[in-house]
């Protein structure tokens, strides 16, 4: 114990001598460490079946020379449909499945201040209507016998006014009036003359009618009120979203009373289900190998033991980054792919989204 506690260093040193030389001779002794180990070995021989039951890996099939991932559209993609002005969402007018023709309503949005203000624009323009109907029409013939009559009895009391004149000008003559009352039956000669005058124009302005400058004005008051109701009509149209193409209402993204702004987000989705197509992710490296016509097969997971018809239809003109990607972790995300759209002869049992494997080659398409 004496000894330990006197050279406890130097056997500490030695431990550690004994430890780092087995080391170094387990080192020299093993194999490279790029060879595989019989325990690494049986690893790599186990076969773990897939937890449904079936592989996701196809076979190529005979005769086909490229294969490549791709999803199921519509006919022509799918539409994103959203609204071109904000508001709430007071109804949803379609539920996914339903089948739309262009023009019907799919999203209602709140519209109560709309509609106020179209009624209150259609009753300034049915008031400018009136007026201008009235000022082209000019003066009924009721206006017209008044203001005839107006006029003959103004002329009956300025031909009176005129005759008294003359008689009190006599009288004034010989001394029997006095210069005042021969004033006041001139001035009264006068005014009844004036109002002669006037009421002969009046008659003549209802017998000619409105002049052209009036009938001009009423007439683009009128025209003014109408476009006025026309933007009002189209401000309530815009809160009504409504179909675009025919087709079949895919998704329903939105639910009434959500607010809805535009540029924020997509209502619905739709699309023209009449004919399915598949848009197939291409490796650029395997891109010389396509031709239009080229025939093709379609396998899908859900669609086990069966092979899908279909034809190259569309060839991409621009390399782009992969559409669909799968759950294999050996797949290469970061390479170019060309977009090819294949016709599919009988699309039962697809459904758009719907991921497939796709062969193409002068192989036989037969099911």
């Amino acid at each position: 114990m004496n000894f330990l506690k006197q050279h406890w260093g130097k056997v500490l040193v030695g431990v550690i001598g004994v430890a780092m030389l087995a080391s170094v001779l387990s080192s020299v002794l093993s194999p490279p460490p790029t060879m595989p180990n019989d325990k690494d070995v049986a690893a790599a021989s186990k076969e773990v079946a897939p937890t449904a039951g079936l592989d996701e890996r196809f076979a190529r099939p005979d005769g086909f020379i490229l294969s490549g991932n791709g999803v199921v559209e519509p006919h022509d993609r799918e539409t994103q449909v959203s609204a071109s002005v904000p508001g709430r969402i007071a109804s949803v007018e379609v539920v996914e499945g339903a089948k739309v023709h262009a023009g019907d309503a799919l999203i209602v949005l709140e519209q109560d201040v709309e509609k106020a203000t179209l009624a209150a624009a259609q009753a300034d323009y049915d008031g400018a209507q009136a007026d201008y109907a009235r000022v082209r029409k000019g003066s009924r013939s009721e206006d017209i016998d008044a203001a005839d009559a107006e006029a003959t009895a103004a002329l009956a009391r300025a031909t009176q006014s005129a005759d008294t004149l003359k008689r009190t000008e006599a009288l004034a003559a010989n001394g029997h009036v006095t210069p005042d009352e021969l004033d006041r039956a001139r001035r009264a000669a006068e005014a009844d003359k004036a109002t002669a005058d006037q009421a002969d124009a009046r008659r003549r302005a209802a017998v000619n009618g409105s002049r052209k400058e009036d009938v001009a004005a009423a007439l683009a008051k009128m025209d003014s009120a109408k476009a006025r109701r026309d933007e009002a009509a189209a401000r309530l149209e815009q809160r009504t979203v409504r179909a675009p193409i025919d087709g079949e209402i895919l998704q329903v993204l939105v639910r009434a009373g959500e607010y809805e702004t535009p540029g924020g987000g997509t209502l619905l989705s739709m699309g023209d289900t009449s004919t399915l197509r598949v848009r197939m992710d291409v490796d650029e490296r395997d891109i010389a190998k396509l031709s239009l016509g080229d025939g093709a097969v379609l396998r899908a997971v859900a669609l086990a033991g069966r092979d899908i018809p279909a034809k190259v239809e569309e060839i991409g003109r621009r390399m782009g980054r992969k559409n669909v990607r799968t759950d294999d972790p050996v797949e290469r995300n970061d390479t170019k792919i060309l977009e090819v759209v294949l016709s599919v002869e009988d699309p039962t049992g697809l459904v758009v989204g719907q991921r497939v494997v796709c062969y193409v080659g002068k192989g036989s398409a037969a099911p």
